[in-house]
């Protein structure tokens, strides 16, 4: 932990507001915007901001991409020891069976690689599963806002349409796993990289705002099956979730500081 804590302070200078959102004895499902490539310090920073705050006593688990497993064990390792664990929604369930809160970034590989014009965009890709677990297992959701994360590098492009028709045309993919997104982007190591490599992020400032609790109207497990009901979650929590973003990127811009 003394090498998330020095991330933390010094290279990242992590700045987060809003702890007092967060219910006190309420487990919670934390939904985040994704930035900076694999590297997604922002996953990370929150993950070590969470321990630091309620120890063991309240834990929480974030969910990574599977793939990071295949692509860069060392990265997955590390990011365990602050509680990462594999993106599945049986290990949600379960880590919501034992009272931890979850942590989760809905917007997957699209999200994290999206175009540096981009960076401030809410990404979280038309995937509904968080909003079917909120509903479910009755727990509110907690909007994560971060600014900064995504200038750890900058993505130029995103040419998986045409690496598709490559795949489709015979060319394999790389550790036998469809990267859904596939970048050009200027960063440490490579200078230009090409393709989901992992690289080592830039030493950028995150701000991270915990935003207000979302509730919705109906709970249970036939509110979770009404997909016309849960698309309306969901784009309630899109909305606020840009308008907080929004919000955040004023009050640093314009006043360099987090209110």
């Amino acid at each position: 932990m003394i090498f998330w804590g020095w991330l933390y302070k010094y290279y990242f200078r992590v700045k987060t507001s809003g702890w007092e959102q967060i219910p006190p004895d309420q487990q919670v499902l934390l939904v985040g915007s994704h930035n900076g490539g694999l590297a997604s310090p922002d996953m990370f920073m929150m993950l070590y901001d969470w321990f630091q705050r309620f120890g063991l006593e309240r834990p929480a688990y974030g969910l990574m991409h599977p793939s990071v497993w295949k692509v860069s064990p060392f990265l997955a390792e590390i990011a365990a020891q602050v509680g990462a664990v594999a993106a599945h929604p049986k290990v949600a369930i379960a880590a919501l069976r034992q009272n931890a809160s979850v942590l989760v970034y809905p917007g997957g590989a699209k999200d994290v690689f999206r175009p540096y014009p981009l960076r401030h965009k809410i990404c979280l890709g038309g995937n509904q599963a968080f909003v079917k677990l909120a509903l479910e297992f009755e727990v509110p959701i907690i909007p994560l806002i971060s600014y900064g994360a995504h200038e750890t590098f900058v993505v130029l492009e995103d040419v998986y349409p045409i690496i598709q028709q490559w795949h489709e045309q015979g060319m394999p993919w790389l550790f036998d796993v469809d990267p859904e997104v596939f970048p050009i982007y200027l960063g440490l190591p490579w200078g230009l990289g090409i393709g989901p490599l992992p690289h080592i992020p830039v030493p950028n400032q995150i701000h991270t705002r915990v935003c207000a609790p979302i509730t919705f109207p109906r709970y249970g497990r036939a509110a979770a099956r009404d997909l016309n009901y849960v698309n309306e979650c969901y784009n309630s929590v899109c909305v606020q979730m840009q308008e907080a973003m929004n919000e955040l990127v004023y009050s640093i811009e314009h006043h360099d500081h987090i209110e």
